[in-house]
């Protein structure tokens, strides 16, 4: 994973600031939308807590010396949650769990990977999906296990899985479709 390449306006000052203007202020979204989003992906982060989160690089840039204000923030982090490409863990929105592919996405990537290692009519544990050795090279390799299981209860739903409650937590059984 290379260094995480910044969009020209995030060197741009003004952009910390959310706009008044109706029409600039929702191009303003759609840019933080996508910006969190990709640098979220980049680094594989899988929540956001609001406590803090005017620090994180992604809404902070020293270069410029500049940071979007908290409340900016819960802007652009309730238009993710209305997108869909956050899920808030807690009724007092403090913390986010990031979608930057949905449920049904990350349901087509596991697929095709149980596809093509021969694992369909087989069990896996979550363990094996997120951090086994026959997934490093898959871009859900270390993706959060509640993001996972949304994944494959899409799978379920369409039939080409079957969650299975091991005891020692959730597995999956591919199935043939």
């Amino acid at each position: 994973m290379g260094e995480f390449a910044w969009p020209w306006y995030y060197n741009f000052p003004p952009f910390f600031t959310l706009q008044s203007n109706s029409e600039v202020r929702r191009s303003q979204l759609q840019s933080w939308c996508g910006l969190v989003l990709r640098w979220a992906r980049h680094h594989n982060i899988s929540t956001i807590d609001t406590a803090g989160a005017n620090s994180l690089p992604v809404f902070s840039n020293p270069e410029v010396s500049r940071s979007l204000p908290p409340e900016s923030i819960g802007v652009v982090l309730n238009e993710l949650a209305r997108r869909g490409n956050l899920e808030w863990t807690d009724k007092s929105k403090t913390r986010g769990q990031v979608l930057w592919l949905s449920a049904g996405e990350w349901a087509d990537k596991v697929y095709k990977w149980a596809q093509a290692t021969s694992k369909v009519n087989t069990v896996c544990t979550l363990y094996e999906l997120t951090q086994g050795d026959e997934s490093t090279d898959q871009e859900f390799y270390g993706l959060s296990d509640d993001v996972m299981v949304k994944a494959l209860r899409h799978l379920q739903s369409e039939g080409k899985a079957e969650v299975i409650d091991t005891g020692d937590g959730l597995g999956v059984k591919f199935l043939q479709c």
